[in-house]
């Protein structure tokens, strides 16, 4: 793909990392009002009891005005980011690769946080760097309901049901359920290590097939 527009999420679905390593060129939407119950501030790993929510708090306006990305502000009375480490430990501590990026991923989860925004291009920086991918975005400047960019910002919702096909992976928890498709990058992450970033440059999916609002 030539170019595409995605929102920044909370460490990126499975399905929005292959469409950037797929990408010539990323552009972040920064100019849109910031909603709810999206991979902005949620992402999914897999678990014994199936697929699991880790979720960010938001502290929302009084007044109901809708925010921009930039001025979100992350909830943190009460310790939000321990709970998904320990999560994640749960889920991934037995993954093939877990031990290989827990040192690199834990300090995230340990530090100060205040912009959603900020947060999540940190996280996106991390995580490209873990996979290896050479991944160059730049940012909006103001609000196009048709951008000029291939327009995938409804990868952010993740109530759509679609079936992107994705090749399935070994998951460390294949033996207690089915194959759980795109999940949070660090599902595949911690279960493909090294081999996650070509997984994501190798996935056939063609994106112009697919009606977001169906």
């Amino acid at each position: 793909m030539e170019s595409i527009l995605v929102h920044p999420t909370y460490f990126p679905s499975i399905i929005q990392m292959v469409a950037m390593a797929q990408s010539k060129k990323v552009v972040l939407e920064m100019d849109d009002n910031y909603q709810k119950q999206t991979y902005r501030s949620r992402a999914y790993i897999a678990h014994s009891n199936g697929i699991l929510l880790l979720n960010i708090p938001i502290k929302h306006t009084k007044d109901g005005k809708k925010n921009k990305p930039k001025d979100v502000i992350i909830e943190n009375s009460f310790p939000w980011q321990v709970q998904h480490w320990k999560s994640l430990e749960s889920a991934y501590r037995t993954s093939p690769y877990f031990e290989f990026y827990e040192d690199e991923l834990k300090p995230i989860f340990f530090k100060p946080v205040d912009s959603l925004l900020h947060f999540n291009l940190e996280v996106l920086d991390l995580v490209c760097e873990l996979l290896d991918l050479k991944i160059k975005y730049t940012f909006t400047t103001e609000y196009f309901k048709n951008p000029n960019q291939q327009d995938l910002r409804y990868l952010v919702n993740p109530k759509l049901k679609i079936d992107f096909k994705l090749d399935s992976y070994f998951q460390v928890l294949n033996k207690q359920h089915e194959f759980l498709s795109n999940l949070s990058i660090l599902d595949l992450l911690f279960n493909e290590g090294p081999n996650a970033g070509t997984y994501l440059e190798n996935q056939k999916i063609d994106f112009n097939s697919f009606n977001p609002n169906q």
